[in-house]
């Protein structure tokens, strides 16, 4: 792949990749920057491996979803919506988004449910896109969502 066809192909869905960033971040806009500057630089260095055998988005949505997962290993994730609330509070998030309450409590999620949580329901990918993105089985998929989705009503309350 050259140079100019990779910058056309991000182009295409640089705005996928900061939503879906973004969305994993809970908002935190700097943070979901940082990850995601990180991760164009490890698809271009690994461009030329690419081998369109598969969408550039899910290639590319997967060299995200790795480098958030290894930005997070460190990071604590938090119990409830009230404990996420007092540590993050309103500067780190993206106050401009109306939906603070769900950033909260996708941030209590742990990584991997996060993530696929965030790719279902907010960037409508299948079971089986998620499944590759993620490196992990469909059943693996469908657990994470349902705990996932268990834990967002419980944390919600809906």
């Amino acid at each position: 792949m050259t140079r100019e066809q990779f910058i056309q192909l991000v182009s295409d869905e640089q705005e996928a990749l900061r939503g879906f960033l973004l969305a994993l971040c809970c908002g935190n806009k700097d943070e979901a920057d940082d990850i995601a500057q990180d991760a164009l630089l490890k698809a271009y260095l690994a461009s030329t491996g690419y081998q369109h055998k598969g969408r550039f988005r899910s290639w590319l949505f997967k060299i995200a979803h790795n480098t958030f997962l290894n930005h997070k290993a460190s990071k604590k994730y938090y119990s409830d919506i009230e404990e996420a609330r007092l540590v993050i509070g309103d500067s780190k998030t993206d106050a401009k988004f109306a939906h603070q309450d769900l950033y909260l409590a996708l941030s209590t999620l742990p990584p991997k449910e996060r993530s696929a949580i965030v790719l279902f329901y907010l960037d409508e990918h299948s079971i089986k896109e998620i499944s590759q993105i993620t490196d992990t089985s469909e059943d693996a998929v469908k657990k994470q969502l349902s705990r996932g989705r268990d834990k967002l009503k419980s944390r919600l309350k809906l």
